[in-house]
């Protein structure tokens, strides 16, 4: 080789060395960003759930006791039996905790996880209160659930995975902490157009926000409640035998008055909605969710119909 082509080569080798550099330090910089992004928002919902953690266990009896044949057949769907070692993801003030640490009996237990230390504090008052004393709590984010765990004989999530980050990641993080064949199952809304209550209340609040609803892929109420994008994300996640089931559940209360109420202080992903409003503007978002609200008032007071899907799978074995 001349000496002309060995500058060259030299030259050519630097230029690429300078363009890998460069290239791994975006790449390094776009991952630091994420993380930064992820950190970020895992915070802003700890505060979210952290804040509307009093109302939610003031309401949650109320809320869930048109839910126990939707619970039912979530715990079902698991294939939660006695003995069994389980996982509730996401379990609030762990009402569906209470009835799967039934199921499994004294010689089995459940652990409930969730990102509020104080909703968890309440799963540990009623699973007292209950007598029972097969119940773990766990405060950890869905995703950043440590492997090392004892590995779970079953899962289930009632109302969370929809409002996961990235419930494909948490999907995964899940599945290596279940035993091979253990199953998981998780309870969703289905579309808005089957869900009025909750669908155009959020309506009213975004549009008094001056928000849009979330685009598909990104956590919202409905995100996982269309024809098939509950199984597809079980199935993309490594989960098999997937299937999928719909139920229905029922709220009743005195009047529209009581759901406002409820609706003020336990739904947190509402409350965020116009959490950044000035007083004069929440309370004008609110007096309009409650004129909506009075349609669902009948001579036996306030009774509205949900529409879910409980999804279920199995860890490869």
């Amino acid at each position: 080789m001349s000496a002309a082509g060995g500058m060259l080569c030299h030259l050519e080798q630097a230029i690429h060395r300078k363009v890998r550099t460069a290239s791994g330090g975006l790449a390094m910089q776009s991952e630091k960003q994420a993380s930064e992004r992820a950190d970020a928002l895992k915070s802003e919902l700890r505060q979210t759930w952290e804040k509307a953690a009093p109302g939610w266990a003031k309401w949650e009896h109320v809320f869930s006791a048109g839910l126990s044949t939707a619970t039912e057949t979530l715990i079902d769907m698991a294939g939660i039996r006695p003995g069994m070692r389980v996982l509730d993801l996401a379990c609030g003030a762990g009402s569906q905790t209470i009835e799967a640490a039934k199921r499994v009996g004294p010689d089995g237990g459940v652990v409930a996880s969730d990102i509020s230390a104080t909703m968890l504090d309440r799963v540990r008052k009623n699973a007292a209160a209950a007598g029972l004393q097969n119940v773990e709590t766990l405060e950890c984010a869905a995703e950043e659930l440590d492997e090392t765990l004892p590995p779970f004989d079953a899962a289930i999530c009632r109302l969370g995975l929809m409002l996961f980050p990235s419930p494909g990641t948490a999907l995964r993080a899940m599945q290596r902490v279940l035993k091979p064949g253990a199953r998981f199952a998780a309870l969703v809304f289905t579309t808005p157009a089957n869900n009025p209550f909750m669908a155009q209340t959020m309506a009213i609040l975004l549009c008094c926000a001056g928000k849009s609803p979330p685009k598909p892929g990104q956590p919202g109420i409905f995100a996982l409640g269309g024809n098939g994008i509950l199984e597809n994300l079980m199935q993309d996640s490594g989960l098999v035998h997937v299937q999928a089931k719909p139920v229905t559940a029922w709220l009743s209360l005195p009047n529209a008055s009581h759901a406002l109420e409820m609706m003020q202080e336990a739904f947190g992903a509402y409350r965020a909605v116009v959490a950044e409003l000035s007083d004069a503007e929440k309370s004008r978002a609110w007096a309009a969710v409650y004129e909506c609200l009075k349609q669902f008032e009948g001579v036996e007071g306030f009774k509205t119909q949900f529409e879910f899907i409980v999804g279920s799978g199995s860890k490869r074995s």
